[in-house]
């Protein structure tokens, strides 16, 4: 039992909400990339307003890193975001476990 004990703490600290797995398929796919084109991609499942806000939090967890793009000339530094090798895996153990990745998928 004391073995299973480790594994059931990783997956408490590893889950990840429907809108972090969106944003981390959505990094996946191109990354890196700004808070407002991943509204963008989303086709409206993301809002403007909550974007950042569920970005810290998913940089607060070590699922995201972001960077300062400074741009001389074209206004304020923006942040760029990337997944994190934690971020994927917690990912890919949420899409098993909503059953939409076989277990063999990576072999």
């Amino acid at each position: 039992q004391s073995c299973f004990l480790p594994i059931l703490t990783y997956c408490k600290t590893a889950m990840i909400s429907d809108l972090e797995a969106l944003v981390l398929d959505l990094l996946a796919a191109k990354a890196p990339t700004y808070g407002l084109d991943l509204v963008h991609a989303s086709s409206g499942r993301l809002k403007r307003g909550s974007v950042y806000v569920t970005l810290g939090r998913m940089e607060q967890k070590g699922f995201v890193t972001s960077m300062l793009d400074v741009r001389p000339g074209e206004g304020p530094p923006r942040r760029l975001y990337e997944p994190t090798a934690l971020g994927l895996r917690a990912l890919v153990a949420a899409r098993i476990m909503d059953g939409d990745l076989p277990l063999g998928a990576f072999r």
